[in-house]
């Protein structure tokens, strides 16, 4: 069964105002798990009030939920010790504009606050990035350039982010807003083959336009440091069991990614501005309107829907993921996405009900 792995990342935030404080070190370091994994489970983040988990490998949806929940609960009985709670949202509902979040104390966040301060400071954003093993890179890439085409709509699926600043954006996923800013970021291109990937991520390299391949904010990318797909398009979710569902697909679309391949059907082809706008629109209207179909048409969002159920059909039935996911989709629908529940506590009560919601459901 291919393997999978899914990163998530919080913010802290403080019990009261909800802003959010920078304990991520202290925090890290009272999870205790450091010393069982090497580190490798619970990580810091760019800035010093996120924190980053990682699941190890899994084979199962049963296994990554079952981690997800162990790691939110250990990290959020660490994070109460510090009298802070997590905050599994893309974006804050507020922040403290006049005092920036200090970067972490790496040499590598460091240079990126130098090279783009004003992008640094405001990346108070948190995402859920989902690994998919794949047989070779090669493979891989011929996965991203299928894969593409359902970007826009896992971003609908997955929007989490609709508050910033205490105002509604407007946006289901401004966190897509804020970090399509970057110098490499948004949908990945289309590539001929592992070679032609290697040498135009290369080429960035060398004019010094990214400091290095992990500056690759594509919303979908070969890992550098696993044999996978990394699909990175997703806010992180309010509640394990989303990021569960959103894992599953993302799993189904690369089994099929590859299945396509591997029986040399041709990569679908999309106008690179139609694909560009799509992805807006999602980020904009979530699951509440239309959203484009691969194939360029306005449509109603579950039909959209549908369609991507049909279309990993197989692969979802291979994995014996087809009823886990399926009545986890059709409770998506049902009560809509994380950045409609968030929409909907803040017009009753303003930014600190939507924090209150946000940390509440955040924590197993």
């Amino acid at each position: 069964m291919t393997t999978i792995g899914v990163e998530e990342e919080y913010m802290l935030v403080h019990p009261v105002t909800g802003l959010p404080v920078p304990y991520a070190e202290k925090v890290r370091k009272a999870v205790g798990l450091d010393r069982l994994t090497g580190g490798q489970e619970v990580q810091d983040e760019l800035l010093q009030s996120q924190v980053e988990v990682g699941t190890p490998v899994c084979h199962s949806l049963d296994e990554v939920g079952g981690h997800l929940l162990r790691l939110r609960h250990a990290l959020a009985s660490a994070a109460e010790t510090h009298g802070c709670r997590i905050a599994a949202a893309g974006t804050p509902a507020l922040r403290d504009t006049l005092h920036t979040v200090p970067v972490t104390d790496h040499a590598r966040y460091r240079a990126m606050a130098a090279q783009a301060p004003q992008l640094v400071a405001e990346q108070l954003v948190n995402g859920m990035h989902v690994h998919v093993g794949v047989p070779s890179r090669d493979a891989g890439v011929q996965v991203l350039n299928r894969l593409r085409l359902w970007l826009p709509t896992l971003t609908a699926m997955a929007a989490n982010s609709p508050l910033w600043d205490g105002r509604d954006t407007g946006f289901a996923s401004w966190r897509t807003v804020v970090f399509s800013r970057w110098t490499v970021a948004g949908l990945p291109p289309v590539f001929e083959d592992i070679d032609d990937y290697d040498q135009r991520v290369q080429r960035l390299v060398d004019c010094g336009l990214v400091a290095d391949k992990g500056q690759l904010y594509w919303l979908a990318r070969l890992s550098e440091r696993y044999p996978t797909v990394e699909v990175r398009c997703t806010d992180v979710q309010l509640l394990a069991d989303d990021a569960v569902m959103l894992a599953g697909v993302v799993r189904a679309l690369v089994q099929t990614a590859l299945a396509e391949a591997s029986a040399g059907a041709p990569v679908p082809d999309c106008a690179p501005e139609l694909l560009q706008a799509s992805l807006w629109h999602a980020a904009r209207y979530g699951l509440s309107g239309s959203l484009i179909d691969p194939g360029g048409a306005a449509r109603r969002a579950g039909d959209v829907l549908g369609e991507l159920f049909r279309h990993t059909a197989a692969a979802l039935e291979e994995s014996g993921d087809t009823r886990e996911v399926s009545a986890l989709v059709h409770r998506l629908l049902r009560r809509g996405t994380g950045a409609d529940r968030q929409r909907a506590a803040f017009a009753a009560g303003g930014p600190l009900a939507a924090v209150d919601l946000v940390v509440r459901e955040s924590s197993p």
